[in-house]
């Protein structure tokens, strides 16, 4: 029954976006669209931007539902704009009144989620840390974030299909370099920390000892 609440809400809300600007949508607007009292709002929610955010995470989430693969990101990223598209008025009407962070924080949860299970499923078995596994979704979930911001900043008027090609086309194989690159980086030999002291007495003689060292 929670769920169905908040859902109920949600559609309340997009329904009033189609009349007005959010900024200018009430409490008491929702709740008396939606058929609830205050108190059951205030149950949920702390306020009208606590629904927007939980809107945009719920649709994150509906969107992303088994696209979270290799095999399957190329159609989690089409999926997302979708989602996007759908709700182009609450979008826009967001976008417009909030401003960009809002939105914002709806692709990078939205994105996140795609890039960290790609990368996740990618590695399997490869020697890279947590941390690297991030920076690698993250390096990619910025590009994407930026290109989705600039699509809804000119009102999402070109074909997003195009943008989704173009993006698969760009980074094929980028990932897979990526997560080798850092395991390749993971493998080095680590310099000994006595090695720069004995490099400013002796170059020659230290730099050829290191040499031999990782040879035998």
């Amino acid at each position: 029954m929670t769920n169905a609440t908040k859902l109920a809400l949600e559609e309340s809300l997009k329904r009033l976006l189609l009349k007005k600007p959010l900024d200018k949508i009430t409490i008491n607007d929702l709740t008396t669209d939606c058929g609830i009292s205050r108190m059951t709002f205030y149950y949920h929610f702390k306020d009208i931007y606590d629904l927007v955010e939980w809107s945009c995470l719920e649709d994150a989430r509906i969107a992303l539902q088994g696209k979270k693969t290799s095999s399957t990101w190329h159609e989690g990223l089409l999926q997302i704009f979708d989602a996007v598209m759908e709700n182009k008025p609450f979008i826009l009407n967001v976008y417009r009144s909030v401003g960009r962070e809002q939105i914002e924080n709806y692709l990078f949860a939205l994105t996140c989620d795609l890039l960290m299970g790609v990368v996740t499923e990618k590695s399997k078995d490869i020697l890279i840390t947590e941390e690297q596994k991030i920076f690698i979704a993250d390096l990619y979930k910025y590009s994407f974030v930026g290109i989705m911001l600039d699509w809804i900043k000119n009102g999402m008027r070109e074909d997003y299909h195009g943008i989704v090609d173009d993006t698969a086309t760009a980074l094929y194989g980028c990932i897979d370099n990526a997560i080798h690159n850092f395991a390749a980086k993971n493998k080095r030999p680590a310099i000994p920390a006595f090695l720069p002291v004995l490099q400013a007495f002796c170059p020659f003689m230290t730099s050829m000892t290191y040499i031999t060292a990782i040879i035998v």
